[in-house]
């Protein structure tokens, strides 16, 4: 079955996004939709192998594991960063970074000189480095992967999102040409059965084409028409700068239409929108621009300004012959009234097409070159007034043909985003300092980032609606003997067994060497202790292990304090955000970004529906 999911889709579901940050009159109701920006991922990047079946010699971080009959011949070998109850971290992958344990394998530990005893069988395999980030999964577990390690989230409101689109700079050496807007641009296929029709610049849809631009003083306008003539099929180069407030000799503006200085290209342009300062901060990049909101005032004139089915330019597509000569007017027939075009005709060719009167209403629209007939309203054909009453006469053997260029549905400028292909949305999160009194640690880097959904608060089934979320747990410690490390393994002797955690952030209290707070994150596929990931507990007696910094520091049992964006009970805090609630609708993993107590992170995520 022939079938396509059409750009229209792709643009709704962006419309979509944009128009769901803020429907409805609640922030909690259900007919809002809740998007957060995550950071997540403080632990560095490596190749991750599940294990099973092990040996009762362990792996040891530091030695070497392989596949085959032998180390020399091995078809897969690396190092071993770390060891946890079912899986290993691996680096320097070899021979190459392609080599693969095959699900089922025997992974052999290796020391430098032998084998060492341990073996386990492989079971899923992921490569990464700190160069190359793993793709992303689509599947549950990857979901409680994510949440296990999100940092911190801030709220995605609709001052942040706009939809974009592919920027193209007035800029007559990088784009020369601009394609006009035509309504029917489409692919001719290479098996044949289709022939279709090209844009100035090649490309085959509108949604490819290059038929807008922004200025120098960050006005954006669509091209209406780009000089093509019989003569010239692709048009012309263009000349003149299209602007609001042309200088003198750099074309004309009026009624929100700029024109090309006579014995130019012939470049008309139809002015969009002006891009206020805040969304160029925000929201213009290299390579895309945005639209601005449907509340920014230049928007809304356009809006008001746009006529359904309004015909402002007529085509000459075949100059032919034999026409009577001198300067003719003819009506826009279809099912719209009103359309009324100015020709002129030189040694029995067609010369020019002026539109005179746009008309409205046309879905479908031609100019006869014929004997007038009719008058007014009822005109059809060429006649000699603009009142087209005194009709012209044209002979058997005359022929051309005229173009009536089609506006989009709703007219040009009703409808910004379907108009100008906005299938893409970009959201700017500013991350200040330690955002949010301090849920954005500034002592560690992260690498990864995504939306999420309609998470809920920690501990309900509510809505989390604040503007950020700590995402981490935290403990406060008083008397450390040392200074706890990013990113090292800590420990605790709990109920059952041992809590472990890997440290995210330690800030001191103000004043303090020994007192702080120490924020963490836990996760199923590190912190296992006989199969189970256990929580840190409110014990005063049992000190938290630092495994690199050699700190030791005891709980605070009696702080209840909110401080570093979280909130203490019995000297223990958990996330705002409860554990893989909502969804996660966007996830990129990225090499690390690197923090800094006096650095602002200026994050611009395009996505692309």
């Amino acid at each position: 079955m022939a079938a396509i999911i059409s750009d229209k889709f792709r643009i709704f579901n962006a419309k979509q996004f944009l128009e769901s940050l803020s429907e409805g009159s609640l922030d909690s109701g259900s007919e809002r939709t809740r998007m957060y920006f995550f950071v997540g991922r403080p632990q560095r990047w490596d190749a991750y192998v599940e294990i099973y079946n092990q040996s009762s010699t362990a792996f040891v971080a530091g030695d070497e594991v392989y596949v085959g009959a032998s180390y020399a011949g091995a078809t897969f070998k690396a190092t071993v960063r770390e060891v946890y109850e079912e899986s290993l971290l691996l680096f320097n992958v070899g021979p190459t970074t392609s080599s693969v344990p095959a699900a089922g394998a025997t992974l052999k530990g290796y020391n430098g000189v032998a084998d060492t005893g341990a073996t386990g069988v492989t079971g899923v395999y992921r490569y990464a480095s700190e160069d190359v980030p793993p793709v992303p999964l689509d599947n549950q577990k990857e979901k409680f992967d994510l949440y296990d390690d999100i940092i911190a989230a801030k709220r995605i409101t609709s001052d942040f999102a706009r939809g974009v689109i592919r920027r193209y700079n007035w800029d007559l050496v990088a784009n020369p040409k601009f394609d006009m807007w035509k309504p029917d641009y489409s692919a001719t296929p290479g098996s044949g059965g289709q022939v279709g029709k090209q844009a100035a610049t090649g490309v085959s849809s509108i949604s490819d084409a290059k038929f807008y631009v922004i200025n120098s003083q960050y006005e954006v306008f669509k091209c209406l028409y780009n000089g093509e003539n019989p003569a010239n099929l692709t048009g012309q180069n263009a000349t003149n700068e299209p602007k609001t407030t042309p200088s003198a000799g750099q074309g004309s503006y009026a009624a929100g239409i700029f024109t090309e200085e006579p014995g130019n290209a012939g470049y008309v342009w139809k002015y969009m929108y002006t891009i206020p300062t805040n969304d160029v901060l925000r929201f213009l990049s290299t390579d895309f621009m945005p639209i601005v909101s449907a509340d920014d005032v230049t928007r809304q004139a356009t809006e008001a300004a746009a006529v359904d089915g309004a015909i402002n330019v007529v085509l000459v597509e075949s100059a032919g012959a034999n026409l009577p000569n001198g300067t003719h007017y003819a009506p826009i027939i279809g099912d719209g009234t009103g359309g009324k075009v100015q020709l002129v005709v030189t040694s029995g060719a067609l010369v020019s097409a002026t539109v005179t009167a746009a008309g409205s209403g046309y879905t479908y629209a031609s100019v006869p070159l014929v004997t007038g007939t009719g008058s007014g309203a009822t005109a059809y054909g060429l006649f000699s007034d603009s009142g087209l009453t005194s009709s012209v006469t044209v002979g058997g053997t005359a022929t051309g043909a005229l173009e009536p260029v089609l506006p989009p549905q709703g007219g040009h400028g009703s409808d910004f985003e379907l108009e100008l292909n906005a299938k893409r949305v970009m959201t700017n999160i500013r991350l200040t300092y330690a955002e949010g009194s301090g849920d954005f640690p500034v002592d560690n880097d992260f690498r990864r980032i995504g939306i999420l959904k309609d998470p809920y608060a920690f501990g309900t089934t509510s809505f989390a609606t604040v503007d950020t979320v700590n995402g981490l747990y935290a403990v406060k410690i008083t008397g450390a003997s040392a200074d706890y490390q990013p990113d090292e393994t800590i420990s605790q002797t709990v109920t059952g067994g041992t809590a472990f955690g890997t440290v995210v952030s330690w800030t001191l209290d103000s004043g303090s060497t020994t007192d702080g707070v120490l924020k963490y994150i836990q996760s199923p596929d590190l912190h296992k202790d006989s199969g189970v990931v256990r929580a840190f507990e409110s014990n005063g007696a049992n000190a938290i292990d630092g495994a690199i910094s050699l700190a030791e520091g005891n709980v605070d049992t009696t702080d209840n304090s909110s401080v570093l964006g979280v909130t203490f009970a019995s000297g223990l805090a958990n996330p705002e955000i409860a554990p893989n609630s909502g969804d996660m609708i966007y996830v990129e993993n990225r090499r690390l970004i690197t923090r800094a107590p006096d650095q602002i992170e200026d994050i611009k995520l395009v996505i692309e529906f």
